[in-house]
């Protein structure tokens, strides 16, 4: 029997992505979609915590219809959503944190660059996190892509890639830089950079499919 995992969404946006990387690495493997946008609403008005409780309902529900691991595509819920795993005692891991980990062994000095503002803080909170946990003091600085995140909504999805890809060009003085949100990985491609350009989705769906 295949093995399946559950993969939680606040954009359709990810489906097809996450199941074009599963076709290319991991064909045997299979994914099981939830997308609840609303939850991503709730962090942008009120922090990640105020989509805690509206998260573990959903985790919740994952596991009682037979999810034995989760992963969490939305970078801005993702601490609340592992939280929400441990103490239900579901395996969850969120998108970015194996992206993280490879940004710490990349350097110490780190550019995030960030499509929405309430991602800020949980993908440098993580990042510091990472960093602790491998004994390395890193230099953080951040930058919100220009009306990116309007492009997002409007679905100019060609238009939000072209403003990352923009966002990368103009970075210095980094080792690394990393796009905090799953749906900024396209942005890379458009665009050669002598600096490592790391996004989450390739790196996530590897490690959680481990978890199965």
């Amino acid at each position: 029997m295949a093995s399946t995992l559950t993969l939680l969404h606040t954009s359709m946006v990810h489906v097809p992505v996450f199941n074009a990387l599963r076709d290319e690495h991991h064909p045997g493997l299979e994914l099981r979609h939830l997308v609840y946008e609303e939850l991503l609403g709730r962090a942008r008005g009120a922090g990640p915590a105020g989509a805690a409780e509206a998260t573990r309902t959903v985790i919740s529900e994952a596991a009682a219809e037979g999810a034995t691991a989760l992963l969490c595509t939305c970078s801005t819920i993702g601490g609340v959503a592992e939280a929400a795993g441990a103490e239900l005692g579901l395996p969850v891991l969120r998108v970015d944190r194996p992206m993280a980990a490879a940004a710490v062994a990349y350097g110490t000095r780190i550019t995030v660059l960030a499509a929405l503002e309430s991602t800020l803080r949980p993908t440098t909170e993580l990042l510091h996190e990472e960093a602790a946990e491998a004994d390395r003091e890193v230099e953080l600085r951040t930058v919100v892509v220009a009306d990116a995140w309007r492009r997002f909504e409007k679905g100019d999805l060609e238009g939000y890639a072209w403003a990352v890809a923009e966002a990368i060009e103009v970075v210095e003085d980094a080792d690394v830089i990393v796009l905090a949100q799953a749906s900024m990985t396209p942005g890379a491609q458009l665009v050669p950079s002598r600096i490592p350009v790391l996004s989450s989705p390739r790196l996530g769906l590897e490690a959680a499919a481990k978890l199965v």
